[in-house]
């Protein structure tokens, strides 16, 4: 990769948001992301003259995650663009503020991982473009997941709905968001590691069902260019890992069920779980879904987070 030139004023100060993400979109398992309205986590950053760099608050992370700068995604990614850019000798404060939960399967470490970039890259002028910053947060992701996957950070860096077409090289591609495009999030409060729903795949599959999901994806990309919601519709199906992956949900075909009875236009799994993810053409029947859904699993004494959105098409963005 080349080094760039500053292009813009170096600032003293930023603070920015980045969103979270579904990756898969159902049926595009490690190849479709989509960036949400909300939650997210937002990053303020600090010039100081004491070179070196230091997380020096994180808020609503519950002590989960690590201060040490080397362990941090925000901190290692902010001190990979240093080094990248020649600029080692730079003093750094960060604050990380987690506004969304941690192991929920809408993308968390990406949301983190993304706000330290672009909030670096912001204080240093933006001297790279956010494409250029996506190897970046491959490695942010890996230090964090143990996988260098781009189906979370890439929506949340880049906005919309992205799809990975290629790891080597890297290849994201933005696909068009149709305007009526709107999602339910249900995030129950049970645990489902990333790397345990990883090791329950099958490690082998019929060859009728990779045909069916290869049917299904391009008909969605299809009815994505088309705006074309009925092939949305039925394309929305995943016949590879939400067979194996539910199981860990509790009350996911109950949720199903009411999802659909609600008018939505497909329901699955959001990244590796335990989020739910409804689809639905229109922010009204998205809301009445998120309502529902929750009220559900607290009929079962299970607690959860609701959230209902829009498709984000901006991405990480500068709120200051």
């Amino acid at each position: 990769m080349e080094r760039f030139q500053i292009s813009m004023k170096e600032k003293d100060s930023v603070h920015v948001f980045a969103p979270a993400t579904s990756a898969n979109f159902i049926c595009g398992y490690d190849v479709l992301g989509l960036a949400l309205n909300e939650p997210g986590d937002e990053v303020y950053l600090k010039r100081v003259d004491k070179p070196g760099i230091r997380i020096t608050k994180i808020i609503g992370d519950q002590g989960l995650l690590p201060t040490h700068p080397d362990k941090n995604t925000v901190s290692a990614c902010v001190k990979m663009i240093l080094d990248f850019l020649g600029k080692k000798n730079y003093g750094i404060e960060i604050e990380l503020h987690k506004k969304m939960p941690i192991g929920s399967g809408l993308g968390s470490s990406a949301a983190s991982t993304i706000a330290g970039l672009f909030a670096i890259n912001r204080l240093l002028g933006e001297p790279m473009s956010k494409k250029e910053l996506l190897p970046f947060a491959l490695k942010g992701e890996e230090l964090a997941c143990g996988h260098g996957h781009a189906d979370n950070v890439a929506p949340s860096l880049m906005g919309g709905i992205t799809l990975i077409r290629s790891y080597h090289p890297l290849e994201v591609i933005n696909l068009p968001v149709p305007p009526e495009l709107c999602c339910s999030i249900i995030f129950p409060h049970v645990e489902v590691q990333t790397r345990a729903a990883r090791q329950i795949l099958k490690n082998k599959i019929e060859l009728t069902d990779a045909v069916s999901q290869w049917g299904n994806i391009a008909g969605l990309i299809t009815g994505l260019f088309t705006e074309d919601y009925n092939l949305l519709s039925r394309s929305l199906q995943d016949k590879l890992i939400e067979p194996t992956r539910s199981i860990l949900i509790p009350e996911f075909e109950a949720m199903r069920k009411i999802a659909m009875e609600c008018g939505a236009l497909g329901f699955g799994i959001s990244g590796s779980g335990p989020s739910v993810v409804a689809f639905t053409k229109g922010i009204d029947t998205a809301k009445t879904i998120t309502i529902k859904l929750t009220e559900l699993l607290k009929d079962h004494e299970i607690e959860s987070n609701g959230y209902f959105s829009f498709i984000n098409t901006e991405g990480a963005t500068a709120l200051s």
